[in-house]
């Protein structure tokens, strides 16, 4: 069965009429008689449509409006199951990605996810069958620490070792080390403490907050794709949010931006200085060299070696700024109240 055909076949099982249809990054984007609706097509995971439907439907009830509502077929199910496929559609919102490259509407953003955050924070949630990452965060960041020392065993017994093996592996003692400054910041932090009470109230993080995830319709801003909601400590969204902001060219690890995503957040809802603490190893712990590793000497992932050692010259560069970064957050925290 062609696509053409099996979309159509998804899309009778609708009240709407369809006029049109075309991709939009991993999606489809539907034209039809009751205005533009989002297909998505996904080959398992259809817990992640239900968990969708259920928290929108829940945040609707608390007012929290700015996210895509789902739809429902004739006989009022959420998915439709088509081949090996499972369908479902919810509301395309007509706008933009949001400029993350603009601190002013970086944090617009942010207060959007404040008061995502806030929302979620009232509704029952125990019923969504989603993952739970509560007290998890000191085991992936052991299980990546292990990884660091295995890429340097897998280096070591190479007969013939790339460039890009030769420079990881000068570098690999030293991301290590910062690797276990950030465990060392999670264990003496209150971590536990805070999984154990947002535990009890099942606290929902979106987890995939990025710019084609935002949507900007004139000054009003959207919040989409909820199938990967997970239980976590909500300064994971933010956490992960400055992460990656900060490896791009506009923030070069900057603190002064992170200050202002903070404050904006802190406007909505204020975080405690254990949160931020707790948000602090998230942030310098180096991500981004491991998952280069892991790429490199267990996935293979498939680029060229010049791709590979541009990846890592950034990281390495970025060096310098990552410890300044350190230093103002800790001073930052230091007068925070």
């Amino acid at each position: 069965m062609d696509e053409k055909t099996m979309i159509y076949k998804a899309l009778d099982k609708y009240e709407f009429q369809v006029i049109n249809y075309s991709k939009v990054r991993s999606a489809y984007k539907i034209e039809t008689n009751v205005g533009n609706l989002c297909l998505k097509r996904i080959r398992h995971g259809r817990n992640k449509a239900e968990n969708g439907n259920m928290l929108v439907e829940e945040l609707n009830k608390v007012g929290f409006n700015n996210t895509a509502k789902y739809y429902k077929t004739r006989e009022g199910n959420i998915l439709v199951k088509n081949n090996k496929y499972i369908f479902f559609v919810t509301d395309w919102i007509d706008g933009e990605e949001c400029n993350l490259n603009n601190i002013e509407e970086t944090c617009k953003c942010v207060k959007l996810l404040a008061e995502f955050h806030l929302a979620a924070n009232k509704i029952e949630a125990k019923d969504l069958k989603i993952r739970n990452n509560l007290k998890n965060w000191p085991r992936i960041f052991n299980s990546n620490q292990y990884d660091l020392e295995r890429f340097k065993r897998k280096i070591e017994r190479k007969k013939l070792k790339s460039e890009f093996d030769e420079l990881y592996y000068s570098h690999i003692d030293s991301f290590s080390n910062r690797g276990m400054v950030a465990l060392n910041f999670l264990n003496t932090s209150d971590y536990y403490r805070l999984s154990k009470e947002v535990n009890n109230n099942k606290t929902i993080c979106h987890d995939s907050f990025y710019y084609q995830n935002i949507i900007k319709r004139e000054e009003e801003y959207f919040i989409i794709d909820l199938d990967s909601i997970i239980f976590d400590l909500q300064v994971n969204d933010l956490g992960k949010l400055i992460r990656r902001l900060m490896f791009k060219n506009y923030y070069k690890w900057d603190f002064s931006k992170a200050k202002e995503m903070i404050l904006a957040y802190n406007e909505v809802s204020k975080l405690s200085k254990s949160e931020l603490e707790v948000m602090l190893a998230l942030i310098v712990y180096p991500h981004k060299f491991w998952k280069l590793g892991k790429k490199k000497y267990f996935k293979v992932k498939n680029w060229d070696e010049s791709k590979y050692m541009h990846k890592l010259f950034k990281l390495i560069n970025y060096d310098e700024l990552e410890q300044k970064f350190l230093e103002d957050y800790l001073e930052f925290l230091e007068n925070y109240d």
